[in-house]
């Protein structure tokens, strides 16, 4: 009796002992998950799924922010929403606005904005390849590291420099203001005396 329903789960495509199914999202990786799933990702995503709310509750607009990794505090993510810097679906929204799924969250943080739809409410903060399956990100991408030549930078073993080479350092990053002599006369040209 046991060995035909061990029969009829092989012929069914199920796996496990008495018929029982495997959990899904636990790593399977099926023609629909779009290829291997690392055990390691799939057991997180799991976490991030107990992380979730429960029935009837909500997840606060700082907290979701933080828990997905797009601010590296919850009070970053308090004091954004207070200063006007999240908006969900085009508005101003206070710290404990209740996020539900498709919104769009639009966030200003370290000079660069953020547009994302909620797909997954997590309230407690998960790891960073969990995190970016929590959203779907239409952010604009960010701007290029412009190259800056290093300007003062000196040999190694040269010495501390000298007044003049630091001033010369100082011209070179635009630090000495224009129209200050860094000879020994004044601002007119005139030698300083008493």
């Amino acid at each position: 009796m046991a060995s035909e329903d061990a029969d009829e789960n092989v012929g069914r495509g199920t796996e496990g002992p008495a018929g029982t199914e495997p959990a899904q999202g636990a790593g399977n990786a099926g023609p629909s998950a779009g290829g291997p799933v690392d055990p390691e990702i799939a057991a997180a995503v799991a976490a991030a799924g107990a992380a979730g709310p429960g029935s009837g509750e909500t997840v606060r607009i700082d907290s979701w922010i933080w828990a997905v990794r797009l601010i590296k505090t919850r009070s970053q993510g308090a004091t954004a929403c207070r200063g006007g810097h999240v908006r969900v679906n085009g508005e101003r929204v206070k710290p404990a606005y209740s996020l539900r799924v498709g919104d769009e969250v639009r966030l200003r943080n370290e000079g660069r904005e953020r547009i994302v739809i909620v797909k997954r409410l997590i309230r407690k903060r998960v790891g960073a390849p969990v995190a970016v399956q929590c959203y779907i990100d239409n952010s604009p991408p960010p701007p290029p590291r412009e190259t800056v030549a290093p300007a003062g930078i000196r040999d190694r073993g040269t010495g501390r420099p000298t007044k003049r080479d630091r001033r010369d350092m100082e011209r070179l990053r635009g630090v000495t203001p224009p129209g200050f002599s860094s000879g020994m006369s004044g601002p007119e040209g005139r030698p300083r005396g008493r």
